[in-house]
């Protein structure tokens, strides 16, 4: 049962504790409220201001455990945080570790400071969680896709457009790096796990998958140096530096570009493309 009273103190004491900045927002120069707004909050959560509003009020219907995510996210709460508001919503709370898709405050404050670079959050599997407009210019936006092709090895293996955005030297190296990855991930948790699951699946529906699984190879780890045939600036290469959560086995992977060469030159461009795509 929803316990209305603590979930309307819980969200404004955590609101309230809120600064834009905290949240990759302007400050403004006429703010008078301490903490966030409420329509700033609802932005962050993805949903009106009068369904957030009426939750701090005591009022309105119950949210499903996916507008509770989605609550947890948009205040940037801890995981003891975000269980404690399932349990206020009357929900038991997800499970925790690698299949979570609850991105860290602290990961949070780091990615929303990159507004400006390709940057993006991914989980252990490769499902994006969070993207950069510069990162959805350079990659393409992967929070378009659902179910198993949110992840982009099972992309490479059946989407046939997936391989597009790589030279074609790269193709034979990337899928013994995404099946090694994967076996390496199901390895760790189990044959029960999902990993494990996607990996079953991927042998009935592709069969250079299916070869490179059988060879049972392990520990073909990613280049740092990133090379990608974009559509509007043609070839760039790219060093991509990685932030771990251990406690999520979430990575924050951000992709840059030396000062002063043609590469950084065509980085500063898709900034200025997926600038212009977001607004």
């Amino acid at each position: 049962m929803i316990d209305r009273p603590g979930l309307a103190d819980f969200l404004r004491r955590r609101r309230e504790s809120l600064q834009p900045e905290d949240v990759g927002l302007p400050r403004g120069q006429r703010r008078r409220t301490s903490g966030l707004r409420r329509e700033e909050v609802a932005v962050l959560c993805h949903m009106s201001t009068d369904y957030y509003s009426r939750l701090e009020r005591e009022r309105g219907p119950q949210p499903s455990e996916q507008m509770a995510a989605a609550i947890a996210q948009g205040l940037h709460l801890t995981l003891d945080e975000r269980d404690h508001l399932f349990r206020l919503l009357g929900h038991h709370p997800p499970r925790r570790g690698s299949s979570s898709s609850h991105v860290s405050p602290g990961m949070l404050r780091i990615f929303d400071r990159l507004d400006d670079t390709p940057a993006e959050i991914v989980t252990e599997l490769g499902e994006t969680l969070r993207q950069t407009a510069p990162a959805v210019a350079l990659l393409g936006d992967a929070m378009d896709y659902t179910g198993n092709s949110r992840i982009r090895g099972w992309r490479w293996f059946t989407h046939p457009t997936a391989r597009d955005l790589y030279p074609e030297e790269d193709h034979a190296f990337m899928s013994r790096m995404y099946t090694a990855g994967l076996r390496t991930v199901a390895s760790v948790h189990g044959p029960d796990s999902r990993a494990a699951g996607l990996a079953e699946e991927l042998c009935a529906l592709s069969e250079e998958f299916a070869e490179l699984w059988s060879t049972h190879e392990i520990g073909v780890k990613p280049n740092e140096l990133k090379r990608y045939v974009h559509p509007e600036v043609g070839l760039i290469e790219l060093n991509c530096q990685t932030l771990l959560d251990p406690h999520q086995s979430h990575r924050l992977m951000v992709y840059t570009a030396v000062p002063g060469t043609e590469d950084h030159e065509k980085l500063q461009m898709l900034a200025v493309i997926g600038a212009q795509r977001l607004s």
